[in-house]
């Protein structure tokens, strides 16, 4: 996909459309709706009604908590209403506060379902390691004035790769039926004062990563060795957990899905690590049930959606 291209506004989309949304959610309670709070969800709907002259209603591929940010989140509607590529996209973004923007609008089959057709979502945790606190990053990085060894924190963080019970790293009122997720990768890289915890899997605990990253940082000063990820995991307690990160710098950066529905591939954000050059979904998924009965599949099944993918409000 090309990042500069001109949208058609001559020919209706008609169908189901799916659109990728980016935005800042520093003023937001996160992604769901909720009564009197503002919400990114609510906000977005409110726009794409505005151009459909009628009431919308949006699905995601998933819920992120107040204050964490996205640059690729997915989400799909049936318009009631014909509108152009460039209504929906150009009109809607006029229509949306100036840290909420739709990318791109891409029509779909009406088997596809952006929560339920997802194989792997993944974030970026990151972490501006330098004595003077942030200025221009502020709202997005978490900051660390206590020098992190990035290479401590990655060997650390590999214990937890594959299909885990996660329960050490949920937060306490976590709603989901199931502690257990399974991750594909977890990689803590260096790039200068900039540390980014680059982490996918098929889906996450409420306050999962938060947790992850929070435990890490006790490894990166020092103050845990190498094996203590590991210990937390096995322990499968919460109340013996390490500390919560913010909310700020973690980033929800791509949603991935099968080939056949066609989204939009695009440069992996946040822009704060664009001079990495990495585009989504250039890594091979890990064989596991829920991708083998996703990828390529008309509709998921009820079942296995709620077993294996019981997305929380991911991360904060």
């Amino acid at each position: 996909m090309t990042l500069f291209r001109r949208l058609d506004e001559k020919h209706p989309l008609t169908g189901r459309l799916a659109l990728g949304v980016e935005y800042d959610g520093s003023q937001y309670c996160g992604w769901q709706r909720l009564r009197d709070i503002p919400s990114v969800q609510a906000s977005l709907e409110a726009a794409l009604s505005r151009i459909a002259g009628k009431p919308v209603s949006v699905h995601c591929s998933g819920r992120t908590d107040s204050g964490v940010h996205a640059t690729r989140q997915v989400i799909h509607f049936d318009p009631p209403v014909l509108r152009s590529e460039k209504a929906w996209v150009f009109g809607t973004n006029a229509n949306l506060p100036k840290d909420i923007a739709i990318r791109w609008v891409k029509p779909v089959s009406d088997e596809f379902h952006a929560r339920f057709m997802a194989l792997a979502r993944r974030y970026r945790y990151l972490i501006l390691n330098q004595p003077s606190r942030p200025v221009m990053e502020r709202a997005q990085v978490t900051w660390c004035r206590d020098y992190l060894d990035a290479d401590a924190m990655h060997r650390a963080a590999q214990a937890l790769v594959g299909e885990n019970d996660f329960t050490s790293f949920r937060a306490a009122g976590c709603q989901s039926t199931s502690p257990w997720r399974h991750l594909h990768f977890i990689e803590v890289k260096r790039h200068g004062p900039l540390l980014a915890i680059d982490v996918q899997g098929n889906a996450f605990l409420h306050h999962m990563i938060r947790n992850i990253a929070g435990a890490l940082i006790r490894v990166g000063r020092g103050e845990q060795d190498e094996d203590y990820l590991a210990r937390l995991l096995a322990l499968k307690d919460r109340t013996l957990g390490d500390v919560t990160a913010p909310p700020e710098g973690l980033h929800f950066v791509d949603c991935i899905y099968d080939p056949v529905w066609g989204l939009p591939r695009e440069p992996l954000g946040p822009v704060l690590l664009a001079h990495l050059g990495e585009w989504s979904g250039d890594r091979a998924l890990p064989n596991c049930r829920m991708s083998s009965l996703r990828r390529g599949a008309a509709q998921a099944e009820a079942s296995d959606d709620k077993a294996a993918d019981d997305t929380q409000r991911d991360v904060s």
